[in-house]
């Protein structure tokens, strides 16, 4: 049975734009900050191209379903009144980044994964020096702890 992705976990251009409409039903984004929306809500498992994101805004867009505003030198998309129906219509079905197997031990691993490579982005641009050693030092931690999981079995 073949897989519903394509190589490199890509999606059908249908799933981004459904993709798109869902997300901007929560709130305003910019084409990069749904990038990393999604590969965030997939644990990695998808991140859509800016050749598959800007595109399907640009349809989105002639479709009149989206409308830009610049902010801070950004084009931020926002849903259009037709827009809001169709993100409605989207939110009775299972959010297109979602899967059946979105709650096995691997997945969660991911996830848990990908949340604390942002903790750790935090600690490393606003943390002070004594706050990035105690980060470096649990990190040294918990590595060796992995290790000891694999080791153990």
């Amino acid at each position: 049975m073949r897989d519903h992705r394509r190589r490199g976990g890509q999606r059908r251009r249908g799933d981004v734009r459904s993709a798109i409409l869902t997300l901007l039903a929560e709130r305003p984004m910019h084409g990069y900050e749904m990038i990393g929306e999604l590969e965030e809500r997939t644990g990695g498992r998808w991140r859509p191209s800016a050749g598959s994101i800007y595109p399907t805004l640009q349809l989105l867009e002639d479709e009149g379903l989206v409308s830009p505003e610049q902010v801070e030198g950004r084009k931020v998309y926002s849903l259009t009144d037709p827009g809001r129906e169709s993100a409605a219509a989207l939110a009775e079905r299972k959010a297109p980044w979602q899967h059946d197997d979105d709650d096995s031990p691997h997945q969660r691993l991911r996830r848990e994964a990908f949340r604390l490579r942002a903790a750790l982005m935090q600690v490393s641009q606003a943390g002070d020096a004594d706050q990035a050693e105690k980060a470096v030092e649990l990190l040294t931690d918990t590595r060796r702890k992995l290790y000891g999981i694999l080791a153990d079995e």
